[in-house]
């Protein structure tokens, strides 16, 4: 019975107009931040219950989110989570501490907004509700059936008419930003940082992962306009790598309160970076008279799970997966695979979403590997092979085409020797499928 509930609540919620699914330009016609007011306003206003940390940026929000969410929990705070996509299950979005919604919960949750959704669809003063606002009204008024103390709050697309801009955070943070869904974001870095940096509210603490001029400067700007704190990971907090392993890494964290040897079981520099920004974070909650100690943070930390983020699912061979989506990801996708892994030759299974640029990460692909398998996700998203095969062959390259990834990685095993590597990425779609798959296939790491 609860599961014909969940998947009731579920095709309700993807009943409305879902832009993860059908992008739209960023402006005031498809996104009123005053419509989700209304919903919140007549749900008591659950996001107004918790302190909140409000995450933005091109790359790396997410891994930022759970890295603070991790040592929140860590510190005796009881601590909610909302980030977007899922990898997996679409109960990962919403989870307090380490345990995700359940669904009986998301039912029930969901039985409650229908009424109030009905009542503001009907008048749409300022246009409908859509699919990623009533998950974020769900998040929201699931925090505080839980009582959180923190939410950590991961902006979905954007910042500045993102359905999660309702908050008054405690602290912002920006994470590295560069080119993506510039269709909605716009077409310059200008353009994409003026959108992330409308999650500035007046007299906040701003974090900023290190950033390119033109990025910085409007940050800067957005925080003088607003009378906010900047704090700068890269000048006022710095790290430093201490090595790694097969499965993690160790760096040290020179803070503005103190000073950090950290461990976290996630492979990449830009994991580093990340660790940075989330102690940066945690500091200005400690400045604010929080209870988040060196210990906390370093245990919360060292126990982050965050999958599909350059996650090695096999060693014999190799099956790495990340969810490299743009083409400084995949710049960086290559840098870390040369640094973290020794392998012989290098198999790529690729699958984009159609809002990508396509040009851009097939170029930065190309020198990295030997062989090539396009394929593509489930999502309605997804890129068909063809475009792909003949952005490869514009290279010289020759991919080959498969319907989905459960053809893909058994196709890519038979090419692939003991010391090969296979790398899964364009999209956390495809990596989904592939983490699904290395299940089945019972491969092991």
């Amino acid at each position: 019975m609860v599961d014909d509930r969940y998947q009731q609540a579920l095709d309700y919620l993807y009943s409305f107009i879902d832009y993860e699914r059908e992008p739209r330009p960023r402006d005031a016609i498809h996104y009123d931040l005053r419509r989700m007011d209304e919903l919140l306003a007549r749900l008591g206003n659950p996001h107004r219950k918790a302190r909140t940390v409000h995450i933005a940026g091109t790359k790396g929000k997410g891994s930022v989110a759970i890295m603070v969410a991790s040592a929140l929990t860590a510190s005796g705070y009881v601590t909610g989570l909302y980030t977007s996509p899922h990898l997996i299950t679409f109960n990962e979005r919403i989870r307090v501490d380490d345990r995700l919604i359940s669904d009986e919960e998301v039912a029930t949750l969901v039985d409650r907004l229908r009424p109030e959704v009905a009542v503001v669809n009907e008048k749409a003063i300022y246009g409908e509700l859509t699919t990623f606002e009533l998950i974020t009204a769900l998040g929201f008024a699931y925090f505080q059936l839980k009582g959180v103390d923190f939410q950590v709050i991961e902006v979905g697309l954007g910042g500045r008419l993102d359905a999660t801009n309702v908050v008054q955070p405690d602290v912002c943070a920006i994470t590295s930003i560069s080119y993506d869904h510039m269709e909605v974001l716009g077409n310059t870095l200008t353009q994409i940082a003026t959108e992330k940096a409308g999650i500035i509210k007046p007299k906040s603490v701003v974090i900023t992962s290190p950033q390119v001029d033109e990025v910085a400067r409007v940050i800067e700007k957005a925080c003088l306009n607003n009378s906010a704190r900047l704090v700068r990971v890269g000048s006022d907090v710095t790290w430093q790598s201490l090595g790694f392993t097969s499965n993690q890494q160790s760096l040290r964290v020179k803070g503005r309160l103190g000073n950090y040897e950290l461990s976290i079981p996630l492979l990449g520099q830009h994991q580093l970076e990340n660790a940075a920004v989330a102690v940066a974070i945690l500091e200005a909650l400690a400045e604010k008279g929080f209870h988040v100690s060196g210990d906390s943070i370093t245990a919360g930390l060292a126990r982050v799970d965050w999958p599909g983020r350059l996650q090695v699912l096999s060693r014999r061979p190799l099956l790495v997966v990340d969810g490299a989506h743009n083409p400084y990801s995949a710049r960086v996708l290559g840098q870390s695979l040369r640094q973290y892994f020794d392998f012989d030759r290098a198999i790529l299974i690729v699958g984009l979403s159609f809002d990508k640029d396509i040009a851009g990460m097939v170029s930065e692909f190309v020198p990295l590997f030997d062989e090539v398998i396009v394929t593509r996700s489930t999502h309605p998203r997804a890129l068909a092979a063809a475009p792909l095969v003949a952005e490869f062959s514009r290279h010289g390259v020759t991919a080959q085409a498969t319907e989905d990834i459960s053809t893909a990685i058994p196709l890519a095993l038979s090419m692939a020797g003991e010391k090969d590597l296979i790398c899964v990425t364009g999209s956390l779609f495809v990596v989904a499928g592939a983490i699904e798959q290395a299940k089945e296939l019972g491969l092991k790491v």
